[in-house]
């Protein structure tokens, strides 16, 4: 069964750019290192400039299991942390 997340980010006060960079190579390192990843989207809030949400689904607890063990994925998340405004709120979802 599919699985779902959505998980609300926020960056540094004026560090947009620098963000967005660093999570643009964390989606490059999940596009090509994990297969069971089906998407994998950063949305910015337009009320709440500092405000990020990743959409993303997996093909099964398997394929989400390996996102957050993948050397790219833990590469990517150490390059985003100077900018991160604090730990992510996490939702996961099944697909119905």
């Amino acid at each position: 069964m599919a699985v779902g997340i959505v998980a609300k980010l926020t960056c540094k006060e004026g560090a947009n750019a620098e963000f967005e960079a660093g999570f643009k190579g964390m989606q490059k390192a999940v596009s090509e290192n994990e297969p069971g990843c089906n998407f994998y989207l950063l949305f910015k809030s337009r009320s709440e400039p500092s405000t990020y949400f990743v959409m993303e689904q997996y093909e099964d607890n398997d394929a989400l299991a390996q996102h957050g063990k993948s050397d790219g994925f833990r590469a990517a998340g150490a390059r985003l942390g100077p900018y991160s405004g604090g730990p992510a709120e996490i939702e996961l979802m099944d697909l119905v």
